[in-house]
């Protein structure tokens, strides 16, 4: 198979500090920051000490694997320094025009590119990026750093404040690992945690100490604990003057034009790129248009486990289905019950916050897989938000009333059952969920509750869910994930289309035909599937000990989270007690006490 050389994809762990108060970082803190971040780069470390800076570096070889491209990435000419995690697909376009400025390069990729593009064109060189990332720079003879983070939060980025030194890094628990940062529950976001679907906006996190940078945000660290930041993307929704005259075909033949586009950018590798395939519409589609465009067999990979009350555990027959339509290298990986737990509680600790979807065990499992084979993977995620897939949005069209329909659908408790769960030391006065999605869908941008409700879940959802699990746990086992649906010109694209063309026949109306001359019409056809473990909605048996274990331990005593009662009420009867959206509640509230347990935080 022709591969296109990329020398560019950095998949890796960055981290740093800054430090206003004291003349020298604490470097020591730097060392086991970055030996938290170990598995998202085990292929090499850097650490670069300079005056109040301190930035350090683990690398994933994937592409270009000279010293050149090594990182921290230092241009004494220009006076500037980079960490950077991620894939810019258009760098070679964005070096050819700094070139033509009569920029040099002494690498092949794409780190050199940021670092010459800021210096060429300041802080809104972010702006002509196609690609994911997180970086933070430092320019000689300025105090602070500059920071940023791509447009669907697709590489994340944490930072604290410890002793009024600045610190970041590409995961939670590397800053906790740094030592001195307040881990004391922000009760604020326990109440988000337990409302909005385990849904943390940003910039906060379970933890006081530790905020996350948002996405499509630039900003400078200052002194005085200030970040100054910047929103340097927004997406318009609702009707296109430009695309007024569009027939439904129309909008048919370019949906499938923007995601060739945007799977070709992914291709951008010297190494094979397999998909993760899991037999539904989106991830089905993605394997069609990459067959499309290479001869050779592809390398695709599905999951399954054990069913559990008659809920199967695999989508097995329409994978099979898709693998054997475009004749690919297809693996399977099933999952015995036995299996399933240990490997739960591996997952959990590879988490930088607390998510309690399903699918975070089988991406963890499926990427440990996957990276025996492959370093780089298409994945689907991203589809149902950007191109209309759940229910709810064909319910929010005709919306009288639309952040409570929204809300009746979403979360997992309403206030009152809130305060009858959370102990009354931790409780928050304000409905403070309900609030940030009247206030979300209060902005200008989307006047169409249908359109409020996909801006929001794109926006926040999609992030602080589906986005971080894919990285956390394709990182954890090495490997780099890339997400064509959202390349910010497919997700421009689709919130123009007209809502009611996007949630016919069932959602993603537009898509399921842009796919027919793909995919086999039985995968576009078939009920929607979601990523099955049934052991966690119906805990039985270890599962159930697990929470009980959780809930009634010593640590979780101390800590005092929840209410004994509400508690108890769930240990005795889990199957009863489950979300809108068909999660356990009593899982919910196991997986936050694992998770604090598994990273060591303390009551």
């Amino acid at each position: 198979m022709r591969w296109e050389t990329l020398a560019a994809a950095i998949m890796c762990g960055i981290c740093g500090e800054w430090n206003p108060v004291d003349p020298t970082p604490d470097e020591a803190a730097l060392v086991r920051m970055c030996e938290s971040l170990a598995p998202r780069g085990p292929d090499g470390s850097g650490l670069r000490v300079r005056g109040r800076i301190a930035l350090g570096h683990r690398r994933l070889k994937i592409i270009d694997l000279s010293e050149a491209s090594d990182q921290p990435f230092v241009d004494e000419t220009l006076g500037l320094s980079i960490v950077y995690n991620g894939a810019i697909y258009n760098y070679r376009e964005l070096r050819e025009e700094l070139r033509a400025e009569g920029y040099t390069f002494r690498s092949e990729g794409d780190t050199e590119v940021l670092l010459k593009a800021f210096h060429a064109w300041g802080p809104s060189f972010v702006e002509r990026l196609n690609g994911m990332f997180a970086f933070a720079i430092a320019e000689e003879g300025r105090d602070g750093l500059f920071l940023g983070r791509d447009r669907l939060g697709i590489k994340p980025l944490y930072y604290s404040w410890v002793g009024g030194r600045f610190r970041f890094a590409s995961t939670l628990p590397a800053l906790v690992a740094g030592g001195g940062v307040d881990t004391s529950l922000d009760p604020v976001a326990l109440q988000d945690y337990l409302t909005f679907h385990s849904v943390v906006p940003a910039p906060r996190t379970i933890l006081q100490g530790v905020r996350k940078f948002p996405p499509a945000t630039v900003g400078w660290v200052q002194a005085n604990e200030h970040l100054e930041t910047r929103e340097y993307w927004q997406v318009l929704y609702g009707p296109d003057p430009d695309r007024a005259t569009y027939s439904e075909e129309d909008w048919i033949e370019e949906t499938r034009a923007v995601l060739r586009r945007a799977v070709r950018r992914r291709l951008v590798a010297d190494v094979p790129v397999g998909v993760l395939l899991s037999g539904g519409l989106d991830s089905s589609l993605i394997v069609g248009l990459l067959a499309e465009q290479h001869p050779e067999p592809l390398e695709t990979f599905s999951i399954g486990f054990e069913s559990v009350g008659g809920v199967e555990g695999d989508e097995f027959r329409y994978s099979d289905r898709v693998a054997e339509a475009f004749g690919t290298r297809h693996h399977q990986l099933s999952i015995e019950g036995s299996d399933t737990l240990p490997a739960l509680r591996r997952a959990i600790g590879a988490m930088s916050e607390p998510m309690v979807s399903h699918d975070n065990v089988g991406f963890y499992l499926l990427s440990q897989e996957v990276s025996r084979y492959v370093k780089v993977v298409q994945s689907g995620q991203g589809a149902d938000e950007i191109f209309a897939g759940y229910f709810w949005y064909e319910r929010m069209l005709g919306s009288e009333r639309p952040v409570e329909d929204y809300a009746s659908v979403f979360f997992d408790r309403d206030y009152a059952e809130y305060a009858r769960t959370v102990d009354p030391r931790w409780r928050v006065e304000e409905d403070h969920p309900l609030a940030f999605v009247r206030e979300h869908f209060g902005r200008p941008g989307a006047d169409r509750p249908v359109d409020r409700a996909l801006r929001l879940d794109s926006r926040v959802m999609l992030v602080e869910d589906p986005v971080k699990r894919v990285d956390n746990h394709t990182m954890a086992a090495s490997l780099e994930a890339r997400v064509p649906f959202l390349d910010h010109e497919v997700v421009e694209f689709a919130a123009r289309m007209p809502a009611e063309f996007k949630v016919r026949d069932g959602g993603k109306y537009a898509l399921k035909e842009a796919a027919r001359p793909v995919i086999p019409a039985e995968v576009i056809d078939r009920p929607k599937g979601y990523f099955p473990v049934p052991a966690l909605t119906y805990l039985e048996g270890r599962f159930l000990e697990m929470a009980r274990d959780a809930l009634t331990n010593e640590a979780a005593r101390a800590r005092g989270l929840y209410q004994r009662k509400t508690v108890d009420e769930l240990l005795a009867a889990p199957g009863e007690h489950l979300t809108s959206l068909g999660g356990s509640k009593l899982y919910q509230l196991a997986l936050l006490e694992l998770w604090l347990q598994e990273q060591g935080i303390p009551a």
